[in-house]
């Protein structure tokens, strides 16, 4: 047998190779993968209708150990996984009507932002301090999520979720940038102590200084909250209205309710007489006004004497304003308005609605998506307009601010209201379309939280629930169930004092991308720096 030099070096290369990898060992390289998104789905179960808002922090905690001291490839695929972890299961209620596409692109997108907050995380995650440094990086891509693309999505921003959580107060001291920083922050900072917990066992060297760091993460932002706790009150300052709210209920859920516009102003008009007659029996208070949801008549009254005279004769039985939600055209142009009707003027006062929702009230890329799938386009066949400023309605010396429905999301959209005078803030709401799912306990929350960042009641009119009152330190007092029809009435606290959150604005939100800047600039100044150093 002749032995060549080709077949040795066959034999020595084959000698020389690796052996394959256990399968053992290839598990253990999806752990990274598996816990990115099982923290996703854990910071979801955070959110309400739970009321386990403490599960965001070890959610955190996780996600930053899967982070830390990543290259940004792995980063942005790991940030990825725990976005469809989170978001998927959170946002399932928007293909409740229209399938599956709408919810999964949706997701998609979502998603993408939250993959380069993790590539930005990863970064900074070798920086001193780097929890800081993390959190504010996630609050950035916050922001950057509810501006882009079509002015923005803040759904499943941190704050949302914590309506009942101990970091509460925060919101009265710099909105939902704060509040959202501050559970981030902390979360990040319990991992920094358990890992050092565990290097200091392993080789007890830890430096007094990184420890500190890691205990003033998860200590400032407990102790922040408590030194917040007095700015949250419930008590009046400029006196107290007694408050209606109608729920009128639809005849079915989905996106047939377009169809039944007539019956669903019908049913507003009837669970409002029904208030008249139980106040006329002396079962509860005379109102100061009635507050109807969104969309409670799709008929415009402007143009429709017979929804008119419905609406008319409503307010003359209650005997006092009614706060309509309805659909009108102006000049050719469709507008989502709520009209202040009161018994003897008619209508009185409008507030278009100014923050118009992409892909249900007006449709972005319209040629695209026909070309795609005619349908979709049939789903709104006439785009709304925006309205073009904030609107406070005046009834008897209160002042009501309004944000409809999509716009509890914005912090600007509620914010104006405040500004320009509102003692309280109504959030007449059309959930509707979107059955017994969770977005409307979703939504319910962030009034929750714009109730506590401005100090205000907040009144929550949606057309088949939930309808709730909530005062102005975030305790829902009154709440109807779905598909019912019912209606609330209880004297609410009025406040005009401003929060530090409301004087602010945006500043503390400006601060805290200013930060991530910041720590990211450093992070790549250092990379760079570090890689010149290597090639000397």
């Amino acid at each position: 047998m002749t032995v060549t030099a080709t077949s040795v070096d066959e034999s020595d290369r084959l000698r020389t190779q690796p052996a394959p990898a256990p399968w053992s060992a290839k598990l253990v390289r999806l752990v990274p993968a598996v816990a990115a998104a099982l923290s996703g789905v854990l910071l979801y179960v955070s959110f309400p209708p739970r009321t386990l808002w403490w599960l965001a922090l070890p959610a955190f905690a996780v996600f930053g150990w899967v982070l830390r001291g990543r290259a940004w490839k792995a980063a942005l695929g790991l940030g990825y996984l725990f976005g469809l972890g989170f978001l998927l299961p959170l946002l399932v209620w928007t293909g409740v009507e229209v399938g599956a596409g709408p919810w999964l692109a949706l997701v998609a997108v979502e998603a993408v932002f939250v993959a380069l907050v993790g590539v930005g995380i990863a970064a900074v995650s070798k920086l001193p301090a780097w929890p800081l440094w993390a959190a504010a990086v996630w609050i950035a891509g916050e922001a950057v999520r509810a501006r882009v693309p079509f002015r923005g999505f803040p759904w499943g921003k941190i704050a949302f979720g914590q309506a009942d959580g101990v970091f509460l107060p925060l919101a009265a001291v710099g909105g939902t940038p704060v509040l959202g920083f501050a559970v981030v922050l902390c979360g990040f900072g319990l991992y920094e102590i358990v890992r050092l917990a565990a290097e200091g066992r392993r080789t007890r060297a830890v430096r007094r200084s990184t420890a500190a760091a890691a205990l003033l993460s998860v200590a400032v932002p407990v102790a922040g909250a408590l030194a917040a706790r007095p700015l949250v009150s419930d008590k009046a300052e400029d006196g107290t209205a007694t408050v209606a709210v109608i729920q009128g209920n639809v005849p079915r859920s989905g996106l047939e309710f377009n169809a039944q516009r007539r019956a669903v102003l019908d049913y507003h008009a009837r669970e409002t007489a029904r208030l008249a007659e139980a106040v006329k029996a002396g079962k509860v208070p005379r109102p100061d006004f009635v507050l109807w949801p969104e969309n409670s008549s799709d008929i415009d009254p402007f143009t429709n004497v017979d929804a008119r005279l419905v609406i008319d004769r409503a307010a003359k039985e209650v005997g006092v304003p009614i706060s309509v939600g309805s659909v009108v055209e102006r000049d050719g142009k469709l507008f989502n308005e709520q009209i202040l009707w009161d018994p003897v003027k008619g209508p009185a006062q409008a507030y278009d609605k100014r923050q118009i929702q992409p892909f249900g009230e007006y449709l972005p890329l319209r040629s695209l998506l026909g070309a795609i799938n005619k349908n979709w386009t049939s789903m709104v066949r006439q785009d709304f307009s925006r309205g073009t400023k904030p609107v406070v309605f005046s009834v008897g010396g209160t002042k009501i601010g309004l944000a409809t429905c999509y716009e509890a999301a914005f912090d600007w959209a509620v914010r104006d209201e405040v500004t320009a005078g509102a003692r309280m803030i109504s959030v007449p709401s059309n959930n509707a379309t979107f059955d017994r799912s969770e977005m409307t306990y979703q939504q319910l929350a962030m009034s929750r939280v714009r109730a506590v960042e401005h100090s205000r009641t907040v009144t929550v009119p949606v057309t088949s629930g939930v309808s709730a009152i909530i005062m102005p330190d975030g305790r829902i007092t009154r709440k109807t169930g779905m598909f019912v029809a019912d209606f609330l009435v209880q004297k609410v606290p009025l406040r005009s004092s401003a929060t530090p959150a409301t004087q602010l604005g945006i500043l503390p939100e400006i601060a805290l991308v200013l930060v991530a800047a910041g720590g990211l600039g450093w992070a790549i100044g250092a990379g760079a720096r570090g890689r010149r150093a290597g090639d000397a």
